[in-house]
């Protein structure tokens, strides 16, 4: 017999864990299937050393504190996942983890889906993809397989022991590559790390974290941001007990940072003449913070500190003033390229009419063009937090409300008169 549910979350890691929690204080039966276990993604598909990207007291849901670390600390990979297995205990969170979904398709001539399952069928009235924003490892062909590189997207980085004893080439200047690039250099090898445009906050100011500037200044909620580009790498990261990233500091210890990497021929690299640019773009992105911090400070009378240093600028390493155009491979000694450059969606499971004609969710703040299915956890779901920890479990109370709005409206009998 085919087991029947109102609403199926599929995935339980932050965004999952979250939508189970306000389905159930909006009292609507539901399961959370997971084809791994909760949180699977902070355990095995990160390198050892990840910490959160924002401090304990800030990177959390509202229902549950860390009680083994500070609130200032970043907490590591391993104390996420758990975190997460915790708060599925505290709110009782219907998971079954093993159980992978294979495709979900709408019911013919009856309301809801038919969901697939690696263990059955189950019927639901309604299904939110809260897959994430972190689906399938994506980086460009540009390297061909045969040219004797190896080469790994972040996902399989662990540490510095895994790889060949040669130098390495890191692409991507978010926080996963730099922080990769950093790590590796201080391993004591030799290491490239090639940039494109990114958003370099700081990581702390006037002894308040830029999570909290950002909040203050409104711009989790993107009302005070001008328009700007979409998928800009964001640059910041809890490594190291949290500091801000800094290109400049990087090539001053030793790593050669390089501009965009555009095509490869004959063994070597071409790189992009936009490093010098994407610095100072990264550098106005970090100056504004300070101003607007500085301004927030002097409008309401705050008793924090000035920071002068803050304001000061490491001076420009070689690779800064003499910018790499070509690299050679070969004659640089690289061995391993370590591709540091996103993810893409893969929804090819979700068989509905949920999507544009590129593929990406067709959605208005996570409710979808085909009725009665959900995205979660994706970004800028509803603003620049929505991948965030904190960010989805809001975005996930405004679609459980929607969900107890649809649901009223079916119950719905017309009284006598």
């Amino acid at each position: 017999m085919t087991e029947k549910i109102d609403t199926v979350v599929v995935g339980a890691g932050q965004a999952g864990i979250a939508m189970s929690e306000h389905l159930r204080d909006m009292g609507v039966p539901h399961l959370v299937l997971e084809r791994n276990r909760i949180a699977e993604r902070w355990r095995s598909e990160r390198w050892d050393s990840l910490v959160a990207n924002g401090p304990a007291w800030h990177d959390r849901f509202p229902g549950l504190e860390f009680d083994d670390v500070t609130p200032e600390t970043f907490p590591p990979k391993e104390r996420m996942a758990s975190y997460f297995e915790e708060y599925a205990r505290l709110i009782d969170a219907p998971v079954r983890t093993g159980v992978e979904v294979q495709s979900v398709r709408r019911a013919p001539g009856r309301p809801g889906f038919i969901v697939s399952t690696s263990q059955g069928e189950i019927e639901a009235l309604r299904v939110v993809a809260a897959t994430g924003p972190f689906q399938v490892p994506a980086f460009p062909q540009i390297v061909p397989e045969d040219a004797g590189i190896t080469q790994i997207h972040s996902t399989a980085y662990k540490n510095p022991d895994q790889l060949a004893d040669c130098a390495v080439l890191v692409v991507g200047g978010g926080a996963s590559g730099s922080q990769i690039a950093e790590e590796l250099q201080r391993s004591g090898r030799k290491v490239f790390l090639s940039i494109g445009e990114h958003y370099r906050p700081p990581r702390s100011y006037r002894q308040r974290d830029y999570v909290w500037w950002l909040g203050v200044l409104g711009k989790w909620d993107e009302i005070t941001i001008q328009a700007k580009k979409k998928h800009v790498a964001f640059a910041v990261s809890g490594y190291d007990g949290g500091k801000t990233v800094d290109f400049r500091r990087m090539g001053n210890a030793g790593v050669t940072v390089l501009g965009m990497t555009q095509s490869y021929e004959s063994g070597k690299l071409h790189i992009a003449d936009d490093l010098v640019a994407n610095i100072a773009a990264g550098d106005e992105a970090y100056l504004d913070v300070l101003r607007e911090a500085d301004a927030y400070v002097e409008r309401n009378g705050i008793d924090l500190p000035p920071e002068p240093e803050a304001w000061q600028m490491q001076p420009d390493p070689d690779c800064v003033t003499h910018p790499v155009r070509e690299l050679d491979l070969a004659a640089e000694g690289i061995g391993t390229i370590i591709w540091a450059t996103g993810f893409r969606f893969d929804f090819s499971w979700l068989q509905v009419n949920a999507f544009h004609e590129d593929g990406t969710p067709f959605h208005k703040r996570g409710i979808s063009a085909e009725q009665g299915i959900y995205f979660l956890g994706l970004p800028e779901l509803t603003n620049r937090a929505s991948s965030f920890i904190y960010g989805c479990w809001y975005d996930a109370k405004y679609i459980a409300t929607h969900i107890g709005v649809q649901r009223n409206y079916v119950a719905y009998e017309k009284a006598d008169t």
